[in-house]
């Protein structure tokens, strides 16, 4: 059998999305090169040629998957549709109770950069892209006459810290609280922040047709 010569670029994602896959698995701690080379049948010389430390090797996994988080984010957010609807179908997207990022390697991340500065810096740079992109469809539906919010920048931050709180209850604490409870809490915060009142939010099936699902 003849074997395939990836490029670099090809054989550096290989080994990313095999970094993700075991620190999901193991966790940041545990995590070794070797877990990562075995995975792919690969050597540990091979993973140290593109990543001469574990550390710089886990900090390029999480940078990898926020960049792959904040490219589907745009996509919701780039849509040509109201301002309200790409709000609700990204902070949809990114609630715990549904299909965004997996939690369970977040969580691993946030707790290891208090540790890790490298990863640290990784991780707010995640998180300042993230608020800056809901901050900036909040002014766009403000400007438009959609909805009414005088702090967007402060809408964000509230947001996503309710967000991701209730993603490490949802991940961590089984039963904690119930999806569908949570699901009703992001809702109301969302029309809170957006100063929306009574106004409803479309039935389930209408929702679903929203994002194309």
């Amino acid at each position: 059998m003849t074997r395939v010569r990836l490029s670099v670029a090809e054989r550096r994602g290989d080994l990313l999305r095999a970094a993700i896959e075991q620190i999901e698995a193991r966790g940041v701690a545990a995590v070794r090169i070797a877990d990562v080379a075995s995975a792919l049948g690969v050597s540990n010389a091979l993973v140290l040629y593109h990543f001469s430390t574990k550390e710089q090797l886990v900090a390029a996994a999480f940078r990898h998957a926020a960049e792959g988080d904040l490219a589907h984010l745009r996509r919701l957010l780039g849509r040509r549709t109201p301002a309200l609807r790409r709000l609700r179908s990204a902070v949809r997207w990114y609630a715990p109770t549904g299909q965004a990022k997996g939690w369970r390697l977040w969580i691993e991340g946030w707790a290891a950069a208090l540790r890790d500065p490298v990863l640290r810096e990784v991780a707010q740079d995640l998180d300042r892209q993230w608020k800056a992109a809901i901050a900036e469809v909040i002014v766009e539906g403000v400007a438009a006459g959609e909805f009414h919010c005088p702090d967007p920048h402060g809408a964000a931050l509230r947001l996503t810290a309710l967000l991701d709180g209730l993603a490490v209850q949802l991940t961590s604490y089984e039963g904690a609280v119930a999806r569908a409870r949570a699901q009703e809490w992001v809702a109301e915060a969302l029309s809170r922040e957006l100063s929306l009142g009574a106004r409803r939010e479309p039935p389930e099936d209408a929702r679903c047709r929203e994002v194309g699902r």
